[in-house]
C-alpha cells in the first residue's frame, strides 16, 4: 500500500500555491492550474475544486516518490511531507544537489531542518532576490519537518 501524504503537507501546499480554477501563466511562463499543477495544462483550461485536489494529490505523490529515492534515512510522515512540498516547489534536482539532503542522509536531521531557509531566492530581471513568499514557505516546511 502506498504511503499517504501527511494532511499537514497537503494543507501547506494548498496555502502557498493558492487555488486557481482557470489556467494562468506562472512567473516562469508555464501554464498552471489548481494548486500549482503544470503537467499537460493549456491556456483556456478550467477545472473544478475536485479536479484540483486530484492533481494536488498526484503531484505530491510524485514529489514524495522522488523524496523516497533521494533520502536514505527514515522519515516521519511530516518530514516526508515537508520534503515533498520542497520538491513540488523547486524540483527533485534542488533536493538531490542540496546540503539539506547531504546532511539528512548523514542522519543530521536538525542540521537538515536548518537548510530549508537557504532556498528563498529567485532570479528576477537577471538578479537573485529573496522572495517573502519563499521565506514563509520554507519556514513552514522547516516547522513541519521538525514537528513530531
Amino acid at each position: 500500500m502506498p504511503r499517504e501524504i501527511h494532511p499537514d503537507a497537503l494543507a501547506l501546499v494548498r496555502h502557498f500555491e493558492g487555488l486557481y480554477l482557470n489556467a494562468y501563466l506562472c512567473p516562469a511562463g508555464v501554464p498552471t492550474i489548481g494548486y500549482g499543477h503544470t503537467a499537460g495544462v493549456r491556456m483556456g483550461q478550467t477545472i473544478d475544486g475536485l479536479q484540483a485536489e486530484v492533481f494536488l494529490r498526484a503531484d505530491m505523490a510524485e514529489a514524495a516518490a522522488q523524496v523516497d529515492k533521494l533520502v536514505t534515512v527514515p522519515l516521519t510522515d511530516r518530514q516526508r511531507g515537508a520534503l515533498a512540498s520542497f520538491v513540488f516547489n523547486l524540483g527533485a534536482g534542488a533536493l538531490r544537489d542540496s546540503t539539506l539532503r547531504s546532511m539528512l542522509n548523514k542522519g543530521d536531521y536538525k542540521g537538515a531542518a536548518g537548510q530549508f531557509g537557504r532556498w528563498v531566492y529567485a532570479t528576477v530581471n537577471g538578479e537573485k532576490v529573496q522572495l517573502p513568499g519563499l521565506v514563509k514557505r520554507r519556514a513552514a516546511e522547516a516547522k513541519l519537518f521538525e514537528t513530531t
